[in-house]
């Protein structure tokens, strides 16, 4: 049954990458953000394209500042490349490590560090580069937003990844689905674990929202030369009042926290993220 079930899961999730791929190109948002698109929707299918539709794909032209204003849409965007970022970096570190004789306990460090440098060096500061001065300075204004966003991320994934990989007989080998299925399954919870405190810093101004990049002279006419109703003007209005107040879809200059509540709450998260690892440990025994 298990064999079946994953069979259309990735029937589906072929789909849905294969729809996202072409569609997201449209979309007014920077590469990093488009790639972070198609990574989520690779790892967890239809789920996946489902929220790409309610909180990314713009319902027309100039209307994306608008369609994704709302604040929790805004996290769900700002997490979706801290999502990807993860995920991918884990995935890389297991195919790469189940050709090396580890322990599943170093093996566990190892896919956290490749999650961090995926997530922060590539998909995070990647993302924000263009609100800086420099690379660099990205690196070290996203360091705190990153970490606790990973945290959250792989206080769900890591439970998943323990329980499923220990009982299914392929749950390890890259090369099975069953691999691909736990992988997507881990992505899911880390996901919706990692919303509140994504939302969290999104509302604190501490994490980017979506970054909606103008859309030109098109905006302005995509709506208007076909459509004359009243309500289709409401919209572009609207949408024109929010563009001239953003830049590159912020409506806000990012915030900060003093150095010691950052470490306080970076602290907190890997105090929490300890714990469920320890907690799993009496179902799946860790070895270093």
């Amino acid at each position: 049954m298990l064999d079946g079930i994953m069979v259309l899961w990735f029937i589906l999730l072929m789909l849905s990458l294969a729809f996202i791929a072409y569609d997201v190109r449209e979309m007014p948002i920077d590469w990093v953000q488009k790639l972070g698109w198609v990574l989520v929707v690779a790892y967890t299918g239809p789920l996946g394209l489902f929220f790409y539709f309610l909180t990314c794909r713009s319902p027309g032209k100039g209307l994306h500042a608008l369609y994704t204003k709302a604040q929790w849409k805004q996290a769900v965007n700002s997490e979706v490349h801290c999502l990807a970022g993860d995920a991918t970096g884990i995935i890389f570190a297991a195919i790469f490590l189940s050709f090396i004789d580890f322990s599943n306990g170093i093996e566990l460090i190892l896919e956290y560090i490749s999650a961090f440098f995926f997530g922060w060096v590539i998909f995070q500061a990647g993302m924000m580069r263009s609100m800086y001065s420099s690379y660099g300075e990205a690196l070290r204004k996203t360091f705190f937003a990153e970490t606790i966003s990973m945290n959250f991320v792989m206080m769900g994934m890591i439970p998943v990844m323990m329980i499923l990989m220990n009982t299914l007989d392929y749950g390890r080998n890259p090369a099975h689905l069953q691999f691909w299925f736990i992988m997507g399954i881990a992505t899911v919870v880390g996901g919706f674990l990692a919303f509140p405190i994504n939302n969290w810093l999104v509302k604190k101004k501490l994490k980017h929202g979506c970054m909606t990049l103008p859309e030109g002279d098109e905006h302005i006419e995509g709506h208007m030369t076909h459509h004359h109703g009243g309500h289709e003007e409401h919209l572009q209005a609207q949408a024109e009042r929010i563009d001239s107040k953003v830049i590159h879809g912020h409506t806000h200059e990012m915030g900060s926290l003093p150095l010691n509540i950052q470490l306080k709450y970076i602290g907190i998260s890997f105090g929490i993220l300890l714990i469920i690892v320890l907690i799993m440990a009496f179902f799946v025994p860790l070895k270093i």
